[in-house]
């Protein structure tokens, strides 16, 4: 597919675009309604086709915990066992907490961690009809307001009693940029994983404890623009870290719900990682 095809869209889901000028652009790039019309099933998220993790050796629950300015919600996976576990707070794209990210919880919660998902959207107390009103939604939400109410699920951990104390965090997207925040944030995380997220300010590198995993598509120019940056910050400040660049894939690769975009082989490779530096780091 036309690389420009896959970048349109890829503004299309994090710039204010309307559905009415991304359409009206995508004519412009196939030549005609009907090829656009075409297009779509190719390139928009489309959960059909994802690959499911059962949860019959898991646990799970939905849970709540106070948020600002309303309570979240959060999906709970874990082993069956119940013991403590050391725990993994997975952050959703922009699009609030979906199937897919809940999927990725059970991988974490089948590779023997308390994985706790929250849905950022439901401190607004609302249930987007679909994709593109979550995406509007998301406007509304407020950077210091999302900041707070991750952090407040990592403290939610110590209430549970199947949870051992330390926790790391993975994050896609817009969770990628909030896995990098919350290390910024957080002294006691003891790793922060971020699939193609944007990086905080170099100023606020020293505050990073955690160790750092950092996983980039090679045509993603949007979000490795920062990239530079903040190695040149991370090194600086003696921050332990480990940085993958993808060579040949998009931005969200990970996502096996994004038809042109996810690449198995880079996908299974990140997570492979991911896993084994949480094994290492979150214990």
């Amino acid at each position: 597919m036309d690389q420009k095809i896959i970048d349109l869209y890829d503004e299309y889901t994090h710039a204010p675009l309307t559905r009415g000028e991304f359409i009206n652009r995508l004519v412009l790039l196939t030549g005609s309604l009907t090829a656009a019309m075409s297009v779509l099933p190719m390139i928009e998220v489309n959960a059909a086709g994802m690959k499911i993790t059962p949860d019959d050796d898991l646990f799970t629950e939905r849970i709540s915990y106070p948020g600002v300015p309303g309570a979240m919600s959060a999906y709970i996976a874990r082993p069956k066992e119940d013991r403590k576990y050391p725990a993994i707070i997975v952050i959703h794209e922009n699009r609030g907490l979906n199937a897919h990210i809940e999927d990725v919880a059970r991988r974490a919660a089948k590779e023997g961690f308390l994985a706790i998902a929250p849905n950022a959207l439901s401190a607004l107390g609302v249930t987007p009809a679909n994709e593109d009103e979550a995406r509007q939604k998301f406007q509304e939400l407020k950077a210091e307001n999302n900041l707070q109410n991750f952090i407040n699920a990592y403290d939610y951990l110590g209430s549970r009693k199947d949870y051992n104390g330390t926790a790391g965090c993975v994050g896609f997207c817009w969770g990628g940029a909030m896995a990098n925040n919350l290390a910024v944030k957080l002294p006691g995380l003891k790793a922060a994983v971020a699939f193609y997220g944007r990086q905080p300010a170099a100023e606020d590198v020293p505050n990073i404890k955690a160790a750092l995993q950092l996983h980039y598509a090679g045509l993603d120019e949007r979000v490795n623009a920062g990239i530079s940056a903040y190695e040149e910050a991370l090194k600086k400040n003696n921050v332990r870290y480990e940085l993958y660049m993808y060579e040949g894939v998009n931005h969200a690769f990970h996502n096996d719900t994004a038809p042109n975009r996810y690449n198995e082989a880079a996908a299974k490779l990140a997570w492979q990682r991911t896993i084994e530096f949480f094994r290492k780091n979150v214990k």
